[in-house]
């Protein structure tokens, strides 16, 4: 494996979750209306990379597996959660739990990775990869590469080395979001947050 899989030293006490943002109601992160979970934390730091400020394991948003949980199933317009980040794997365990919880309520799961998925099967994934993996309707695997970059309307990756692997039939003719479509959040405080341009996440006053 070209990356290291060495476990990086997260202080996340158990039960919890260390996140970089989250918006409910999002049409351009999967198919149908999804909420977003951008994790934090990623020591890849791909040349490109659009959500740099996840790159850095120190704590940003705490919040507990229920609770998260239970803010997702609060709004019925979600009909599913994505993974994104940073590197959601890196969290594997605590996304699995929050997975299997969302899933029994009838919500679809998928998730974005820079691992590739034969990375993530073999004995050197991070820890709990396979029990999130089995958790997942879909995956979006591989780095994002600046040099193989698609910005293509009609794509649901970022680049081309990247796949999509469909765990689930039911998705089979689901995969119609596109990589650069962009999509703003206006919040009752007046902030904005700016997603869907190739996963990017972006905060704004």
């Amino acid at each position: 494996m070209g990356y290291s899989t060495v476990q990086p030293a997260i202080e996340i006490p158990p039960g919890y979750l260390n996140i970089m943002g989250y918006v409910d109601e999002s049409e351009v992160n999967g198919p149908g209306c999804r909420a977003v979970v951008w994790v934090q934390g990623c020591s890849r730091a791909c040349s490109g990379c659009f959500n740099p400020a996840s790159w850095s394991f120190e704590i940003n948003q705490l919040i507990s597996i229920d609770d998260l949980a239970e803010k997702i199933l609060s709004n019925p317009k979600n009909q599913g959660v994505t993974f994104s980040g940073g590197e959601p794997f890196w969290q594997a365990p605590a996304l699995a739990e929050l997975a299997k919880q969302l899933k029994s309520a009838g919500l679809s799961v998928m998730s974005f990775s820079g691992f590739t998925l034969k990375e993530l099967q073999s004995d050197k994934a991070p820890k709990g990869s396979q029990t999130l993996l089995a958790q997942l309707d879909i995956l979006i695997d591989g780095p994002y590469v600046e040099s193989l970059a698609l910005n293509d309307p009609n794509s649901p990756v970022s680049s081309r080395n990247q796949q999509v692997h469909i765990f689930n039939p039911a998705f089979q003719d689901q995969i119609t979001w596109a990589s650069d479509q962009i999509e703003i959040h206006i919040f009752k405080d007046g902030s904005r947050l700016v997603t869907g341009f190739r996963g990017r996440l972006e905060l704004e006053d």
